[in-house]
């Protein structure tokens, strides 16, 4: 089996440049972004386990098996089935063709790129382990799930490492209406200027079931994001169990406890604080976030250079304009005297700024999920 990968990490669009300064961070090697913004680094097995258990902007983490030009599928069984398949999944294991995609590309059809991919690798695992033409391959082992991706004629085929996104930490055991990913919400707390001075005030106003508290607490300090969940590659046989029980020894390790953090999330909704505290619990930080049911219109604070991060209910979740419009209204008069304080807010409402009553100092599209959206960042004074 392979000891050595070509690895590609996934995010969603606009996160790229964060998922590859993570992965640098942990001293992997050869990290890149190619012109389609794919972020792609090289290692061995110990490398996709601390890929896996670190990373916190990325969707999934996957080896990449092959990449050629196809533009028939008469070209493309040929080289899917030249590909070392052998080198990767152990007789038995099962290898569904779990997703294709093509864009802007000869071959278009991707039931028929499934296919033809799949017939490609059968054929090439009866040669590799000597079985008859005609006697079906057992599939009834661990899985290797594999994605094709087209563009532009140019092929690329993965293996996906992961299994269950990794935005999914293992913490949420509940959510709430519309609510953003674990991932876009580290992002997002990366994006601001509080992980500076993580011991400044974070406040989250509109917190829901609590993603950027419990992200906040879990970035200033320090802990994996992946400790309590499982991956797919240790179901693989040649993975050593070993590699990850280190990773999450020496994760442990690593986790600051020199902070005393000041992270506080309020909500309207006294359901989703309950929610809030639940998920912060199941995190282990029950007694790091301070959470209230509060209106964020009675929210007033003494404290100076504090940093607001809010994803507030936007018109596809309020249900009428004028709701968003007196929401938004408030949360403006409510900021406006906190002078010193940096405020994050992230909505898909395209005239937010003119209800809000203060021009952003500077916005940047993203996604939460498939569902455009803007990042309003105000920056506070500095204090003399």
């Amino acid at each position: 089996m392979k000891e050595t990968f070509r690895l590609n990490a996934t995010a969603a669009a606009g996160l790229e440049s964060f998922v590859a300064r993570e992965l640098r961070n942990l001293d992997i090697d050869n990290v890149t972004i190619d012109d389609r913004s794919r972020v792609f680094f090289e290692g061995d097995k110990e490398t996709i386990a601390k890929a896996n258990l670190w990373l916190r902007t990325a969707d999934r983490v996957k080896i990449v098996v092959g990449e050629f030009q196809a533009k028939t599928f008469e070209e493309l069984f040929d080289k899917v089935n030249d590909l070392d398949w052998e080198e990767y999944i152990p007789f038995g294991s099962a290898f569904p063709i779990s997703k294709a995609k093509a864009v802007k590309s000869t071959l278009h059809n991707e039931p028929s790129i499934q296919s033809i991919t799949k017939k490609a690798i059968v054929k090439k695992m009866q040669t590799a382990y000597h079985r008859p033409e005609g006697v079906p391959i057992p599939e009834n082992g661990a899985i290797f799930p594999i994605e094709i991706a087209i563009h532009k004629d140019s092929v690329t085929v993965t293996i996906d490492t992961t299994g269950d996104s990794l935005f999914k930490r293992g913490y949420r055991q509940e959510k709430g209406q519309a609510p953003i990913k674990e991932n876009t919400a580290a992002a997002i707390i990366m994006m601001t200027n509080w992980l500076a001075n993580p011991v400044r005030p974070f406040v989250d106003p509109t917190c829901g079931s609590g993603t950027f508290a419990i992200e906040a607490a879990m970035l200033a300090l320090n802990m994996a994001p992946g400790i309590n969940r499982e991956f797919l590659f240790e179901q693989w046989s040649w993975f050593e169990n070993d590699i990850l029980e280190k990773l999450k020894i020496q994760a442990k390790k690593l986790k600051r406890t020199d902070l005393e953090l000041d992270i506080q999330g309020f909500d309207i909704d006294g359901s989703m604080i309950d929610i809030a505290k639940s998920n912060a619990l199941a995190i282990g930080l029950g007694h790091v976030i301070k959470y209230k049911q509060m209106r964020l219109q009675d929210f007033q604070t003494s404290q100076l250079d504090g940093v607001i991060v809010s994803n507030p209910p936007y018109g596809e979740r309020l249900g009428d304009e004028e709701s968003v419009t007196q929401l938004y209204t408030e949360m403006g008069q409510t900021f406006a005297p906190l002078e010193t304080w940096s405020k994050y807010i992230l909505t898909s409402e395209l005239e937010f700024e003119s209800y809000y009553g203060v021009k952003a100092t500077k916005k940047r599209k993203l996604y939460n999920g498939t569902l455009r959206v803007d990042l309003y960042q105000y920056f506070g004074k500095r204090i003399k």
